[in-house]
């Protein structure tokens, strides 16, 4: 049982991390190479409120209100001139990760630091006693899946969206505002980055290049699954059980690399992943 639920909690984890990286690849077809800097900016603003000694749950809005900002600002200035430069946007996300990291060197230090957890002890599940925060990411990793699916698929931003996708300059004859759907985006997958570094941190410690690792797992996961949550939810299930086994069964150092080496293998067969043809 025990290792069901480490199963499905993983998953929960694996979906809440790459969601706002796929919204923002979804729609804009741009690799956020930030996005594990963002993680780590949402990490330490639930730092921030431990610090405080405020209620942990005050994190979360904290976060997503830091990571929204911080996207319309790297949107405007960065991201925006880049969008018919692919490449170039890669590199120069990549590189404001990294501006990122030192400056909150520069304000925190290099110290790993560690937050309190909105929800404490333990729930009982058929007997086995479990980490209630852990159970809950379950929950708020369908939830999210779910508003964000809607969000795409039922909502007049969705239908922009999706014509911005299919094509923008038919979609702008049509009196549609690509640059600000492009915009609102980005910063959503920005507070969405953020709030899953405020969600995850509680499990693990908080440090300068905590989100290097999620990045890469990330990464991997939104090149396989697809442009659809649902791909995503079930991708980031079928890869995290296998993490999770690998490092059970095997080794834990094997199962950091179960993520990245089944992502390969799928890609070389299906080079466009879980995407529709």
């Amino acid at each position: 049982m025990v290792l069901l639920l480490d199963l499905l909690t993983t998953a929960a984890m694996l979906f809440v991390v790459t969601a706002g990286l796929m919204m923002v690849f979804g729609v804009m077809k741009i690799v956020n190479f930030a996005h594990g800097a963002f993680l780590t900016l949402g990490a330490y603003a639930s730092y921030v409120v431990t610090k405080l000694q405020i209620a942990p749950w005050l994190g979360w809005p904290l976060a997503i209100a830091a990571g929204v900002a911080a996207g319309m600002l790297v949107e405007w200035l960065i991201v925006r001139p880049l969008y018919k430069r692919p490449l170039d946007a890669i590199l120069a996300t990549w590189g404001l990760g990294i501006v990122i990291g030192q400056l909150i060197v520069m304000t925190f230090g290099r110290e790993v630091q560690f937050v309190s957890a909105p929800l404490a002890g333990t729930w009982s599940i058929l007997g086995v006693d479990y980490s209630a925060y852990r159970l809950l990411l379950v929950p708020i990793a369908l939830l999210l899946c779910l508003l964000l699916t809607g969000l795409l698929n039922g909502t007049r931003f969705g239908v922009r969206t999706r014509a911005v996708i299919m094509n923008e300059e038919l979609a702008s004859s049509l009196g549609i505002h690509s640059g600000r759907v492009r915009f609102i985006t980005f910063s959503l997958g920005a507070g969405l980055g953020t709030l899953a570094g405020a969600m995850i941190t509680p499990l693990s410690s908080v440090d300068p290049n905590m989100g290097l690792p999620w990045l890469v797992s990330a990464f991997m996961l939104v090149m396989v699954s697809g442009h659809s949550m649902p791909s995503l939810l079930l991708t980031c299930t079928v890869f995290g059980a296998a993490q999770v086994l690998v490092s059970t069964y095997a080794n834990p150092v094997l199962g950091g690399l179960t993520i990245a080496v089944l992502a390969a293998v799928t890609l070389r067969i299906r080079p466009k992943g879980f995407a529709r043809a």
